[in-house]
């Protein structure tokens, strides 16, 4: 039950860097355009981990049923 409880928990600390680097995309989008772009490069790359993640959860709860 650690582990679930782990994964969920890296989980919702990568939802929260996403949100923030969003964020930081936004506010950066009219003083500096290539941060603006970095910031929203590396929630893009954090999205597609959590997508991945996701994925894989749900592989899980169907093997366990």
């Amino acid at each position: 039950m650690t582990t679930v409880l782990k994964f969920i928990e890296d989980q919702n600390e990568l939802r929260n860097k996403y949100k923030q680097l969003i964020e930081e995309a936004y506010n950066l989008r009219q003083t500096d355009s290539a941060l603006s772009d970095i910031s929203e490069y590396r929630a893009i790359e954090l999205l597609d981990k959590l997508n991945r993640l996701k994925f894989l959860s749900r592989g899980q709860s169907h093997t366990s049923n």
